[in-house]
């Protein structure tokens, strides 16, 4: 046969009619993460059945109010073990690390700004430079924890091993030993119910954050087309802002149901000098601790999708041997992955020590366990290079949630551990035998 002779019935662009695209299901179409379908059916199930265990207290606004402050630390410092984990490290003193970084904070605030610069307790710039100190600690100690990685070939799992020694008890010795507080009550904001944006701005900041997350996805459909990638239909598109939009206006709405106690209320207009009206409510809404972690969020998702560092941190997992030949520096990216750790740490100490409202010295125990926990459980691959941001904060929910609820059915403590323990390695073999099967397709 020629070059110009043709085919019968031939399709317009060289396709056979038999190269037809299958049908696809409702959720194909859709183009839903499986694994985040599944963590979200986990979640659910957990909710449901602690609410029928707690006779329906579980899954009250009052009760999801305190939840989610009470995942935030671990859900900030979760993102970054990500980054972590991706890059085949590990990171065993982020607890430790915590409690230096509340330390160095605390002190600042209460002895050495106050005794050194003569700042009075108080002092508008005391909770700010309290906070720039702690970041800057946490900062310049990951670094340094990623320099013995990443230059001297220390392994990851020695080094934070022994941060996880080292550092908390420097934050013994910074403190001798003692609680510090009370803390300045512009830092206590962070911590979750001394900090709250009110119903008005909560719905405010709702509807801001539904307006971006319909934005961003017709602008990711719009370069789809740009480039000439297949997109879902449009039907397709418009469930999934339905279903975000939902999800966004119904946690707002589930924490301004939340209302302030009467007497605290009748509290604060005795402090103004005024008398509270008849019938006045008033409702919490989003503490500004949620807010941090969404801003958290959001950078680092930035970070890992449209930036060179987030690139070289996925590609460096991949392949570390590929990654150097290819030029990435892979010593100094060790180093940054460290040093955005420490700097996470950090401001997870400003949240998990303004919800106390002073530093303890055993604050952040345990929480390297929990916060690794909540990155694997999210879907980050221990083997390096697959892992998502959105998954480390709903590992990080259902962790807390798991706790949370044995403690309201009743559970010690030792029970509870045994039980998240359980759910750690059951997440890792749920991964393992989900990533066998795509693969061998």
């Amino acid at each position: 046969m020629s070059d110009t002779d043709t085919v019968p019935n031939a399709a317009p662009s060289g396709q056979r009619p038999a190269d037809k695209a299958p049908a696809r299901s409702f959720l194909n179409q859709l183009e839903l993460d499986l694994r985040l379908l599944g963590m979200v059916g986990a979640f659910i199930i957990v909710c449901v059945v602690f609410n029928v265990l707690t006779d329906g207290r579980f899954l009250t606004p009052r009760n999801i109010f305190n939840l989610s402050i009470q995942t935030v630390s671990v859900a900030i410092m979760a993102t970054g073990m990500v980054f972590i984990i991706v890059t085949r490290h590990i990171d065993l003193s982020v607890g430790a690390l915590l409690a230096t970084a509340s330390a160095v904070m605390a002190m600042m605030q209460t002895r050495w700004l106050p005794d050194m610069m003569g700042l009075p307790l108080g002092h508008a710039a005391l909770p700010w430079l309290s906070i720039f100190a702690g970041l800057i600690t946490g900062a310049v100690i990951g670094a340094f924890q990623g320099w013995l990685v990443g230059y001297l070939t220390i392994p990851a799992f020695i080094v934070t091993l022994g941060g996880l020694l080292i550092w908390r008890n420097v934050g013994w010795y910074i403190t001798s030993g003692q609680t510090i507080g009370p803390l300045d009550e512009t830092f206590q904001a962070f911590g979750g119910i001394n900090g709250t944006l009110g119903a008005q701005w909560s719905w405010i900041a709702g509807l801001l954050a539904a307006v971006v997350a319909v934005l961003a996805l017709w602008s990711a459909r719009r370069n789809k087309i740009g480039h000439g990638f297949r997109v879902k239909p449009v039907w397709a598109e418009a469930v999934v802002m339905a279903i975000i939009v939902g999800a966004i206006l119904g946690f707002v709405a589930i924490l301004n149901a939340y209302e302030i106690p009467s007497r605290v209320l009748a509290r604060d207009f005795v402090a103004r000098g005024a008398e509270m009206p008849e019938g006045f409510t008033a409702s919490y809404g989003i503490p500004y601790s949620v807010l941090l972690l969404i801003a958290v969020a959001v950078v680092m998702t930035v970070i890992a999708r449209k930036t060179r560092l987030g690139r070289y941190i996925f590609a460096t997992g991949g392949n570390p041997d590929a990654a150097e030949l290819s030029g990435i520096n892979t010593r100094l990216l060790t180093v940054k992955v460290f040093a955005i750790m420490g700097t996470l740490v950090a401001i997870s100490a400003v949240v998990a020590s303004a919800r106390l409202t002073n530093h303890s010295n055993d604050i952040g125990t345990l929480d390297e366990l929990r916060v690794i926990a909540a990155a694997v459980i999210g879907g980050t691959a221990l083997s390096g290079g697959i892992g998502t941001i959105y998954g480390a904060i709903l590992g990080a929910l259902i962790m807390q949630s798991l706790q949370s609820g044995m403690a309201m059915v009743g559970v010690d403590a030792p029970l509870q551990n045994m039980v998240v323990g359980t759910v750690l390695v059951a997440a890792v073999l749920i991964d393992i035998i989900y990533r066998r099967r795509v693969g061998g397709k």
